[in-house]
């Protein structure tokens, strides 16, 4: 028999609350934020503080309006908040600390955590799927992962939507289609194909593992700017009837393919975010900032231009898109190069979701 949500935080509690140090893998929906509240109100004491950590400002929020939410206000005075970046310059003086989104943890925050004795609780909604990774490496030494609750067993347990990934396999374009300048200010005219097949030739000639990895960064970045993709995701954003959304490579690309865009250069995100989520503008293109934290009704369709090969990243940006009615099914659009670096890259980014789901067109 399927979980309730609230089954799933009673269990996933009972667990942190034996441990000194752990982490729970609760997935988009499950709840992760209102479980670290329960977690800190079996601790609370009139003189208890807690310290919360997060990638973005923007989750702080989320802890905020949950305690009033569910009548926790009491918790708040006892709370403080941080970023990873910051953790490093915060006192020792916690009870405990609340690693919200745990595998942004990087080698530098060891020395902080090393010399911290009290409890440590991980929360993510996507663990590190690689045990050699640095993030994992983190997690297993600060707070090992002791409760799992995955994506595809909420959507059978009807706590998320369902959903159906379309990936669009595109050729490169042989055609020299792409106005290319050099720093000196020469021009010419380039194709996808010829682009790609240029750095891909420059990293398998590179004789040191640091030229390795620069020349993959920069066929990367390359590929991000190809128009065959923008192109395809203007086609989709037409023909789509739905609340949607598109994450964008880049703040241009962005403003390119949507009348409104959120990102961080753009004076009017924070109005145009507002109007989507009230379903007064039905179209928003994003880049990166909306990944965490925020979370958007009645969104029921996706495109994503670029998978990174992170499943995290990945993660995030599907997670935006499987919290409508249970019974509902999210449409979610995958671009991907045919016969390039790009398909290793979407394989690995959707490998955590039910293959049986994924169609590749």
């Amino acid at each position: 028999m399927a979980k309730s949500k609230s089954e799933i935080q009673n269990e996933a509690l009972a667990i942190l609350l034996r441990v000194h140090r752990g982490a729970a893998g609760i997935t988009m929906g499950g709840g992760k934020t209102l479980l670290g509240l329960h977690h800190m109100n079996e601790n609370y004491t009139e003189y208890a503080k807690f310290l919360v950590v997060a990638p973005k400002l923007a989750v702080f929020e989320e802890w905020k309006s949950q305690t009033q939410e569910h009548k926790l206000g009491h918790l708040l005075p006892h709370m403080e908040f941080t970023t990873y970046r910051s953790i490093t310059k915060q006192s020792y003086d916690y009870d405990v600390v609340y690693l919200d989104e745990c595998h942004s943890l990087l080698e530098k925050h060891d020395p902080w955590l090393n010399s911290f004795t009290g409890k440590i609780i991980g929360l993510s909604g996507t663990l590190p799927k690689y045990k050699k990774s640095i993030a994992a490496k983190m997690v297993d030494k600060y707070c090992p992962v002791v409760y799992k609750y995955l994506t595809d067993e909420a959507v059978k347990a009807n706590i998320l939507n369902d959903y159906r990934i379309t990936v669009h396999m595109l050729k490169l374009n042989p055609l020299k289609t792409m106005l290319m300048t050099s720093k000196q200010g020469k021009q010419w005219y380039a194709s996808e194909r010829d682009t790609y097949n240029y750095w891909t030739n420059r990293i398998d000639s590179a004789s040191t593992a640091k030229e390795t990895q620069i020349m993959r960064v920069m066929r990367m970045k390359a590929m991000m700017e190809f128009p065959s993709k923008e192109q395809l995701a203007e086609r989709l954003l037409v023909l789509s009837n739905n609340k949607t959304i598109v994450f964008a490579n880049t703040q241009e690309q962005a403003d390119r393919l949507c009348v409104n865009s959120y990102h961080s250069n753009n004076p009017l995100s924070d109005e145009n975010l507002k109007a989507f989520k009230e379903d007064k503008i039905t179209k928003l293109s994003c880049v990166l900032q909306l990944n965490e934290g925020v979370n958007i009704p009645n969104l029921k369709e996706g495109i994503i231009l670029h998978a990174y090969g992170n499943e995290r990243k990945s993660s995030q940006r599907i997670g935006r898109l499987l919290r409508l009615n249970p019974k509902e099914q999210s449409a979610i659009h995958v671009l991907c190069y045919e016969n390039t670096v790009d398909e290793t890259w979407v394989k690995s980014a959707l490998e955590g979701f039910d293959q049986s789901k994924i169609f590749y067109i």
